[in-house]
């Protein structure tokens, strides 16, 4: 049986910032995602689409209603966000209360991809297997555990997620 295709919305954060060794700033270029697919030889039908390149902190309400509004439209059923992880609760709350349906899965990193030591391929690897195999629902995968969009908190003092 073919799998579905699977939609992957990016919105920056941790996951696609790059390092200015001149100043020693974060800032974002271009999405990792396509390299990071490439890399990992993923055969998955995946339509990749930026959707904004910033740092989840500066997310705005505005912001998460044009995620679910892409989410919403999208012709796929199954969708994968790449999101910081600052705010990916808010945005996964929002996106469990307005998008029923689908099978919605955000990710992210808490150390850039670019940095090679990142978290970010095997959270973007787990939240694509996810997607295929998860019910209706929108869901936080990080760090090789999954989380129901309104049972989960980041714990910031320890940098991992965790259920409520």
């Amino acid at each position: 049986m073919k799998p579905e295709p699977v939609r992957i919305f990016v919105t920056g954060g941790t996951f696609d910032k790059e390092y200015n060794e001149r100043n020693g700033t974060l800032f974002f270029q271009d999405t990792h995602v396509p390299e990071m697919l490439r890399l990992a030889r993923c055969l998955l039908a995946a339509e990749v689409r930026t959707l904004m390149m910033i740092d989840s902190l500066e997310m705005t309400a505005d912001d998460r209603r044009l995620i679910a509004e892409h989410c919403r439209n999208a012709p796929e059923t199954r969708i994968v966000i790449t999101h910081g992880t600052d705010t990916m609760v808010e945005t996964a709350l929002h996106l469990g209360r307005e998008v029923p349906g689908k099978t919605i899965v955000l990710t992210g990193a808490m150390v850039p991809y670019k940095f090679g030591s990142s978290d970010g391929l095997f959270n973007l690897g787990s939240a694509l297997a996810l997607v295929q195999t998860l019910p209706p629902g929108v869901y936080i995968a990080m760090n090789g555990q999954v989380f129901h969009w309104d049972h989960v908190r980041k714990n910031k003092e320890k940098g991992v997620f965790e259920p409520l």
